[in-house]
């Protein structure tokens, strides 16, 4: 049966662009408008109107930013332990999902099930019994206190992208590498992980924006100032210095969503189709 594409009138492309522009307008001007605070002069903040646009380029705000707080400080310990948990996380996650998807061994779709129970879990729901357990052996106020419970979480996901992946990649391909005499690490590292690429970078994204903007976490296991992260540092930056320096509050906030920010405009694409491998048949 001949299926006739459907093309929709430029009304209905009127009305899907102007609702597309309205969403992108709500969710871009709170980030521009920090932005363009965070380079206004004390004076313009106090006397000037919120929506006007600076009248220069000030970056006395991020100057005092830097030095008036442990900003450096919080951007180290977020960064390192998001690093090593998105690390860990495809460690662990890829060859799981390898294992489950194509060696398919007795019991693989209850590992996965067992699995993906772990999406169902809230987190709240761990954070007592991980507070007495962190205090008992010690790991309160370390970076391991947050990278075992941040990891446990992503990890679900992260085997569920990649065996979603996976599943797609043509059994005949991994036969013909283990019948030219590689083994099954070989064929897992040289084939199928290179295959990945695109879920690897959205298991990053993934995982990244989840760490990076992580609070509750954060808040209960980093009570030492110099083990805090940045939602924690940020947070009492903005009850600390915003209401002395809204300037210094704008930059912090500012050079806390760039990471996230530069991670997503240079590698949508591949998150895009990193999310759609597998959901599409």
């Amino acid at each position: 049966m001949n299926m006739k594409k459907m093309h929709p009138g430029k009304a209905t492309q009127g009305i899907v662009y102007a609702i597309i522009a309205v969403i992108a307008l709500v969710q871009i001007y709170p980030i521009i408008w920090v932005m363009l605070s965070s380079l206004k002069t004390p004076t313009e903040l106090t006397n000037g109107l919120s929506y006007q646009l600076p009248k220069g380029i000030y970056f006395g705000n991020y100057a005092r930013a830097f030095s008036q707080s442990n900003l450096l400080r919080y951007l180290l310990n977020s960064s390192v332990v998001a690093v090593v948990t998105i690390v860990v996380t495809i460690a662990l996650g890829a060859p799981a999902a390898f294992a489950i998807e194509k060696l398919r061994f007795r019991g693989s779709g209850k590992v996965m099930s067992y699995l993906l129970l772990g999406l169902l879990v809230p987190s709240f729901a761990a954070l007592l019994p991980l507070f007495e357990a962190f205090n008992k052996i010690g790991i309160n106020n370390t970076y391991l206190a947050l990278i075992i419970p941040q990891m446990a979480f992503n990890l679900p996901m992260c085997v569920y992208l990649y065996a979603g992946f996976m599943k797609d990649i043509p059994d005949s391909l991994l036969e013909a590498g283990w019948i030219d005499g590689a083994s099954t690490w070989q064929v897992f590292t040289n084939i199928v992980l290179p295959l990945s690429r695109n879920t690897t970078v959205t298991v990053i994204t993934y995982n990244f924006v989840f760490i990076w903007n992580e609070f509750v976490f954060a808040n209960t296991f980093m009570t030492s100032p110099e083990m805090k992260t940045l939602p924690i540092g940020l947070n009492d930056f903005v009850g600390m210095f915003g209401q002395t320096d809204l300037g210094a509050t704008y930059s912090a906030i500012v050079v806390s969503m760039i990471p996230t920010l530069i991670l997503y405009f240079f590698l949508n694409k591949q998150v895009i189709a990193g999310m759609a491998a597998g959901a599409v048949k």
